[in-house]
């Protein structure tokens, strides 16, 4: 079923003359829809009548109507996004996007992951970035690339979102239910524009918008981040950022709200400069769900096969206290700071030696590959076994391949749409991994490597400003590895 030995070439960007042969969005649409009765009619025996009850009947309806292009299975609303950057970055807006569904209450269409930086953002604080708009085309056709590939991996087959579904905080499908269909990224993305009652594009970016959700504020003030006189002379720009409600905006009464799709770009955010620069969400007072739910998403860990094999890497491998270093040291600006990372790495061993026994056990994670370690404090510390004793794992490995082999099998992300009813059934699972089941193992390596490092006893070490470092930190917030010595008398 998998290939083990077969190798995919680097994934290209579709061109752009063929991005931009457009067709009548009604075309798209006719697929989309389509999609969307192949996955009614592979579910349907399974589906309950009482999933598509309203408040005066009991009726199964499903409802296609042209040209108003409305498609209802129980009434669902969706909500999709499109991410961006590394995987990092990908999993803070995924947390955003559950936040945003839960507020609008919207089933959420769950996205692979995207390779590392094929789609890139720009800079929110430069007021540079792509339009939603352009980020929706270049996700979606990133997205039909890991489908022809064999390559799609949903983000919940890497991310444990059960309990959040269980809880009914927030309901959730994955895109690879649509995979037999990849073709309706022109209707996503908005490419030709809103389509009355069918989709919403949600074109208000970090440039203009700051959501919020129930604060004491007016809708519409001024956020306290603006672009300064100096980048909008030299960058010639305009742009006002305004704080607005995203349930008044978006939510029962708007014109988006009748739509059956609502389409954002990326929802990435970050504090800056005393806001933030898309979501400011962080309580929701008045509304108990969306506070539960931000209490829940805060941390999400990692499905149970890769836990698992993080914690018997620790016990069975390293079999002794250890300190976890992450240091990236070639991805963009962190390329310039080898000598800051080392020399905090550095300090943190000389501290470690004083107080402890030796070797000093330590799990390294970086993307400097091993060959070009000599002459710098990793080779300098590898060459000292007396002192220290280094680990660290490749892709190879035979606890990698095996833990892929069986999140391969498991397709948690085809099982994450439980909230349609009946959908999670063994038997339709079994149909749509006949369409979408991938024809290579999936790239794990970083979320074991995290899961070890979560792992550490002996403390952590990451190199500044890196959002893998901060994946970590609230891992080990969490106790994600808490409980390694009962998992490892299971095994």
């Amino acid at each position: 079923m998998f290939n083990l030995n077969k190798t995919i070439p680097t994934p290209k960007l579709w061109s752009k003359k063929k991005s931009q042969q457009r067709r009548s969005p009604f075309f798209f649409l006719s697929l989309f829809l389509l999609s969307l009765l192949f996955l009614f009619f592979l579910t349907f025996t399974s589906i309950p009548i009482s999933l598509f009850s309203s408040s005066s009947s009991k009726t199964t309806a499903i409802s296609l109507q042209f040209p108003h292009c409305e498609i209802r299975i129980s009434g669902e609303k969706f909500l999709w996004y499109a991410p961006h950057s590394g995987f990092s970055n990908q999993l803070s807006e995924f947390k955003n996007a559950l936040l945003m569904a839960g507020i609008l209450n919207r089933t959420l269409i769950i996205p692979p992951i995207l390779s590392h930086h094929a789609i890139a953002l720009g800079s929110c604080p430069k007021f540079r970035v792509q339009s939603p708009k352009e980020i929706r085309v270049s996700v979606w056709d990133h997205v039909i690339e890991l489908i022809t590939s064999g390559r799609y991996v949903s983000m919940a087959d890497i991310i444990d979102i059960s309990s959040v579904l269980s809880s009914s905080h927030v309901r959730a499908i994955d895109s690879g239910f649509l995979c037999p269909r990849g073709v309706c990224g022109s209707l996503l993305s908005g490419v030709d524009g809103n389509i009355d009652r069918c989709l919403s594009a949600v074109d208000d970016d970090c440039r203009t918008t700051v959501w919020t959700y129930g604060n004491d504020e007016a809708d519409g003030v001024l956020d306290s981040f603006q672009p300064n006189e100096q980048l909008k002379k030299k960058k010639k720009i305009s742009y006002v950022r305004r704080r607005r409600d995203v349930y008044k905006t978006l939510g029962p009464g708007s014109k988006a709200d009748s739509a059956t799709v609502l389409a954002f770009g990326t929802l990435f955010t970050a504090p800056y400069k005393g806001s933030e620069l898309y979501i400011d969400i962080q309580k929701a007072p008045r509304d108990s769900k969306i506070q539960s739910l931000i209490k829940k998403i805060e941390f999400l860990p990692f499905v149970p096969e890769i836990l698992s094999a993080g914690k018997q890497f620790a016990v069975q491998t390293v079999k002794a206290p250890f300190l976890c270093a992450q240091l990236r040291l070639l991805d963009g600006q962190f390329k310039n700071h080898w000598e800051a990372t080392f020399s905090g790495l550095k300090q943190k061993l000389d501290s470690l030696s004083q107080t402890g026994s030796r070797p000093i056990h330590v799990f390294v994670m970086t993307d400097l590959p091993q060959g070009n370690w000599t002459g710098n404090y990793l080779g300098d510390l590898a060459k000292d076994s007396t002192n220290f004793k280094l680990y660290f794992m490749n892709k190879e490995d035979l606890l990698v391949t095996e833990t892929a082999k069986k999140l391969a099998l498991a397709r948690h992300g085809l099982r994450s749409g439980s909230s349609l009813g009946g959908i999670e059934s063994t038997d339709t699972v079994a149909k749509l991994q006949k369409h979408c089941s991938p024809r290579i193992l999936p790239d794990i390596l970083l979320f074991i490597e995290e899961t070890i490092r979560s792992c550490g006893s002996l403390g952590f070490f990451g190199t500044a400003g890196s959002t893998i470092a901060d994946n970590i930190e609230i891992m080990r917030k969490f106790g994600s590895c808490s409980n390694q010595r009962e998992d490892h008398k299971m095994m």
